[in-house]
């Protein structure tokens, strides 16, 4: 699947949570290749102040409108930038880039932690129709804005709250071992913080559910050349985030 650069225009840019955005862009090249767990490289300034383009993960596609969006949150000089462009402004835009997710399951558990949620969305819609449930963590209630994102697209939400203010408290860790007790999941897909994603893959292998995870990590071109994104591999091979993944089978990445 081939990479472009394209002129997109902003469809519509939205505060959907204290600092966090979903933008909208129109570009039918990208819409017609992306796939659920790939991302976009956006430049944010004309000036290269930052030098660097901003990796968002694509959290939805409209491919008869021609529009993708990515949900993100303001954490530093880029995104701040980003977060200023108003309808019809031009966003230089690189992608779909990296590996997305293997779609071949039946009944799939998603488990996703602060932004973590935001991929998942995309992998949800192209899930659908088949029984889907979800599985979302963060520090407090306001941090679980995601609810009314997937409500209409997840047979079931789980929450967890770190400080008790909605659902159960404690991580989403804590209460998988009983979803999977209860379930009858043939695919675990998981997105968020790595010490979250080490604990769900020893916690599927333990339950041989086959599970991908998206990872997070910071990455400078998105197109394997800086290798400021490697990880390591169990075979002990570096692997790039950015072209090898961001999706991984869990194996691969964690012993």
């Amino acid at each position: 699947m081939s990479k472009m650069i394209v002129k997109a225009p902003v469809v519509q840019q939205r505060e959907i949570a204290k600092s966090v955005y979903q933008l909208t862009l129109h570009s039918p090249e990208l819409t017609q290749q992306a796939v659920p767990g790939q991302f976009i490289h956006l430049r944010v300034t004309e000036n290269y102040q930052p030098l660097l383009r901003r990796p968002l993960s694509i959290s939805s596609v409209n491919r008869d409108a021609g529009t993708l969006s990515t949900i993100y949150r303001i954490v530093g000089q880029g995104t701040m930038q980003l977060s200023t462009f108003k309808t019809d402004a031009i966003i230089d835009c690189m992608g779909p880039l990296g590996k997305g997710f293997d779609l071949q399951c039946h009944t799939p558990l998603l488990i996703g932690g602060g932004m973590g949620l935001a991929p998942l969305v995309f992998l949800a819609q192209r899930l659908c129709p088949r029984p889907l449930e979800i599985l979302m963590g963060g520090r407090n209630e306001q941090e679980l804005f995601w609810q009314t994102v997937y409500r209409d697209i997840c047979d079931k939400i789980h929450i967890t709250t770190d400080d008790g203010s909605l659902g159960r408290r404690g991580f989403t860790v804590d209460i998988l071992p009983d979803l999977l007790d209860k379930g009858t999941f043939d695919r675990i897909y998981a997105c968020g913080p790595r010490p979250m994603l080490e604990a769900i893959a020893a916690i599927a292998k333990q339950f041989a559910i086959p599970c991908q995870v998206s990872l997070e990590e910071h990455m400078a071109c998105g197109v394997g050349a800086c290798l400021s994104c490697t990880c390591a591999g169990t075979d002990g091979k570096r692997r790039k985030v950015c072209t090898d993944g961001p999706v991984f089978w869990a194996g691969e990445v964690f012993g």
